[in-house]
């Protein structure tokens, strides 16, 4: 028996040599011409003895600009099936920590059946090593999956099953939702570009916990859901299915808390983009671009993220500061990353709102927030692009019934009609009426001590602003007085 299996392995060993030989002999004395042809023919007549079909589902679409939605939604379906049958698993938690969602790992192989169809699914990977040293070594990664099944069930699946697994993938990413916070910051891989990195948007703030006019509230509210909703609405009037809001105000009155609740209400994702680590317009097109849609996209104190009106006056400025880095390379080495991270301009971030990229997608909110609107270049907050502005004001009365009941937990009290007074007379921030509303003890039940903390200091900030606004009339006075004593 042994040396039946030893003669088996010599034999297929004398086989496969002799293959090479004969291979070696094609590819060296063969004309290329007979080669391709023969090719050709050899493959023919291997798809003919082999009768299955391989249907490849990349990643990305575009030369790898947009993401798939079908790599995706195919993903989401092979998650329960890969966790009864596939031996290697990849494990991802989702809905607040609470449970997990497992996937196959690379090269692995699972079996579905549809309608008495068997077929299998696989994923893959494939990468391209860069040539080029760097501390930060990267692959280029191709992920993709393949789907294999008999010619002859070719309808049954192209007709039926394809649309069967993007329903269900679908319907099992809506119960698997977890919204995420994206950031953008610079790539491992490429240092010289930026991409998104994500954690678990878990901001607890909503319309109900806002503190703002209640009126207020149900107007945006309203038009957050008509927005939502208006998906045949924009493409019957042609226009990117996209909104834009601006809030302003001054700090602390609660403009990223509006934020935090706009997605919380609409169950949007959220990408805070920083436009001082973005390099130039491509870059900000290309992050635009890999946006996912139901998501709001915030650019939060726009007037201080890039001076976007002084460009020109910088690139003025250009040449007399290459003159003066002439004796210090690292000093221009070190000017010339900054310059690099400042080539936005107000034309790119203009494109970015309203161009004809951004209808790459649908279902976007663009929200800018700013302390200072009268900053802002006119063509950047024009209806069109900020469709809705939103004044985020001073604490008043209604806002602060809100912040009472959040804090406090009551609806009225004796002091409420004081406070009320006050508040209509002094200009203080939500942020700072619930300073004082934080309860300090265990025993201050009912907030008492708190709502006259609040007193006292709604008090002292309108003594400080009637000081203050005395002191103004009286150098006006003076200087009208100094100007008349001028022209006698």
């Amino acid at each position: 028996m042994m040396m039946m299996k030893g003669e088996l392995w010599s034999n297929l060993g004398s086989t496969m040599a002799a293959i090479m030989f004969v291979y070696a002999v094609f590819r060296q004395y063969f004309p290329p011409q007979l080669q391709a042809c023969i090719f050709q023919y050899s493959k023919k007549l291997s798809n003919f003895m082999y009768p299955y079909i391989h249907i490849t589902f990349d990643e990305f679409t575009g030369e790898k600009i947009k993401k798939s939605e079908a790599f995706s939604v195919i993903q989401n379906y092979l998650s329960d099936k890969s966790s009864a049958n596939a031996k290697r698993l990849k494990a991802d938690v989702v809905k607040d920590s609470q449970s997990l969602v497992l996937s196959m790992d690379y090269n692995e192989e699972i079996t579905d059946e549809f309608n008495g169809v068997k077929l299998w699914w696989s994923a893959n990977r494939t990468t391209t090593k860069t040539q080029q040293f760097s501390f930060y070594p990267a692959a280029d990664e191709k992920r993709f999956y393949t789907l294999k099944f008999h010619n002859r069930h070719r309808e049954v699946i192209t007709g039926t099953y394809l649309s069967h697994v993007l329903k269900q993938g679908k319907a099992i990413a809506a119960n698997n939702r977890q919204r995420k916070l994206y950031s953008n910051g610079a790539g491992q891989g490429n240092r010289s570009s930026t991409t998104w990195t994500h954690v678990a948007f878990e901001h607890p703030a909503t319309f109900d916990t806002l503190a703002m006019d209640e009126k207020k509230k149900r107007e945006i509210k309203k038009d957050l859901v008509t927005f939502s909703n208006g998906k045949e609405y924009y493409a019957k009037i042609g226009k990117a299915w996209k909104r834009g809001y601006l809030l302003y105000g001054p700090p602390g009155t609660g403009k990223s808390t509006m934020v935090a609740a706009m997605a919380n209400f609409l169950n949007y994702d959220v990408y805070d983009l920083e436009l001082t680590t973005v390099k130039n317009n491509v870059e900000l097109r290309r992050l635009l671009i890999e946006t996912s849609n139901k998501s709001i996209i915030v650019i939060e104190d726009i007037d201080c993220s890039l001076d976007l009106t002084g460009q020109r006056e910088e690139k003025k400025k250009k040449k007399k500061d290459d003159k003066n880095e002439g004796g210090d390379p690292i000093g221009a080495m070190s000017k010339n990353e900054e310059r690099k991270e400042s080539e936005v301009t107000l034309s790119g971030l203009l494109n970015f709102i309203d161009g004809i990229w951004s209808a790459c997608g649908g279902e976007r909110i663009i929200v800018f927030t700013t302390n200072h609107v009268d900053k802002l270049d006119p063509a950047l907050i024009r209806r069109g692009r900020m469709d809705k502005h939103v004044e985020m004001s001073y604490c008043r009365f209604e806002a602060f019934k809100v912040l009472a009941k959040n804090y406090l937990d009551i609806d009225s009290h004796p002091l409420f009609e004081e406070i009320g007074n006050l508040l209509e007379e002094t200009d203080m921030t939500p942020a700072d009426v619930a300073e004082n509303l934080m309860l300090t003890s265990d025993d201050d039940e009912v907030g008492e001590t708190c709502l006259k903390n609040l007193i006292e200091a709604l008090k002292a900030a309108k003594g400080e602003a009637r000081k203050k606004a005395e002191e103004y009339h009286a150098r006006l006075e003076a200087e009208k007085e100094e100007k008349e004593k001028t022209i006698c």
